[in-house]
């Protein structure tokens, strides 16, 4: 049985995975902590980390940037590997998580969906064939409250397909204000913010006399969150380390 703390448990995801882990055989919560303690929980719940006082097989962190620092300091100290699920990490939150992976597994990615990284892992068939003729262009849709712009999925993806271009492509984040003609070394990534949208990712492949369009629609939450769960069981065998989908998938 895969003993596992949630840190965000309260939170919209870290509800979803409550119940989707109900439904593993091999997996289970022992303690959730979330700085909302509103509700009752069928485990124990703590304000922070540094009051937790069980020790898990694994962590999973659906939570706030501004909370991973504290999260990754209890997770070395217990030697506890941990899936930081919690996304628009700076570049302060990415520097200590490669130092927590000195010490223990550290699974890190920018989308938790398994069909957002098999798109992107297929980027190194399909760009290399069309870079050269196609203009690629990414657009991507989410609900009102999400904060960050770009999606870090949309970075995600852009990144997978400038690592497979021999002509490295010039992000281009909308138009506004611009005069000059779309470059074939352009990538434009543009931004859709509306409504309850959980999240859609198209990418363009724009050509001479034909269009080639991939996209990715999450229905609900619950496909980040079947994700987090995979990389939690991933981890738990390995050893210190830091992982994302591209190890998993």
């Amino acid at each position: 049985m895969i003993e596992t703390i949630l840190h965000g448990c309260n939170g919209k995801m870290g509800k979803v995975l409550q119940q989707l882990i109900k439904e593993e055989a091999d997996m289970e919560v022992i303690a959730g902590i979330d700085k909302n303690i509103n509700g009752p929980t069928p485990f124990k719940l703590y304000t922070s980390p540094s009051d937790c006082i069980h020790k898990a097989d694994v962590i999973i962190d659906f939570s706030h940037y501004t909370a991973v620092p504290e999260l990754l300091d209890y997770c070395v100290a217990t030697k506890t590997p941990v899936v930081i699920a919690t996304t628009a990490l700076g570049d302060a939150e990415r520097s200590l998580l490669r130092e927590a992976s000195k010490t223990i597994p550290v699974f890190n990615t920018a989308n938790m969906s398994l069909g957002i990284n098999a798109i992107a892992k297929v980027m190194k068939e399909i760009v290399p064939i069309l870079e050269g003729d196609f203009n690629i262009e990414i657009i991507e849709k989410h609900h009102n409250k999400k904060k960050d712009s770009p999606s870090g999925t949309a970075l995600l993806l852009a990144d997978a397909i400038n690592d497979s271009c021999d002509v490295k492509k010039d992000y281009i984040y909308g138009r506004h204000s611009k005069s000059d003609e779309c470059k074939i070394t352009d990538l434009g990534i543009h931004a859709v913010r509306g409504g309850t949208i959980p999240g859609e990712h198209t990418i363009i492949f724009a050509g001479p006399d034909e269009v080639i369009e991939i996209t990715h629609t999450a229905l609900s939450r619950d496909v980040f969150a079947r994700g987090a769960i995979r990389a939690a069981k991933f981890l738990v065998t390995r050893e210190a380390g830091l992982y994302s989908m591209r190890d998993l998938v």
